[in-house]
């Protein structure tokens, strides 16, 4: 399941990519607009700046904005950065590999075949989803409900 920390940074993520016209994003309007508690999401920004996704910009007309094209930033990496491992298993993670305990033989294990592959698949939707895609998925959304509104 995806932490309080990783949806919050997603969320802000998104929030940054629809509203950051050329000009950076102060804290507290991020936090104030997505219901996010502002030293949580301090905590957050930071870590996504360490991690290169952001930059930030100190000042009266400082805050964040995006390092990377909305169509690099991918879920795999929000995912890795705030959650760990993407695979169910440790001896199937890219970056967190651990022999199991309980495993005689890892080259003939079917266990690890089957979460090998669902990890495999789950990183390739992952990748799959950025940024920009979250972003045209809710403007697509927004239009359809305003249709049905209207």
């Amino acid at each position: 399941m995806l932490s309080k920390k990783a949806k919050y940074a997603i969320n802000a993520l998104v929030y940054l990519v629809k509203n950051s016209k050329d000009a950076p994003i102060a804290i507290g309007q991020i936090a104030k607009e997505q219901n996010i508690p502002h030293k949580f999401l301090e905590a957050i920004l930071l870590e996504l700046k360490k991690a290169e996704i952001l930059i930030s910009k100190k000042g009266k007309y400082g805050g964040y904005s995006l390092n990377k094209a909305p169509e690099k930033v991918h879920m795999a990496e929000i995912m890795r950065l705030f959650d760990g491992a993407v695979a169910l298993l440790p001896c199937v993670t890219y970056k967190y590999y651990e022999r199991c305990d309980e495993c005689t033989d890892e080259e003939t294990c079917g266990i690890r075949e089957v979460f090998l592959d669902i990890r495999n698949e789950t990183v390739k939707r992952l990748k799959g989803a950025t940024l920009a895609s979250i972003v045209r998925t809710e403007e697509k959304n927004e239009r359809i409900q305003s249709k049905k509104n209207d």
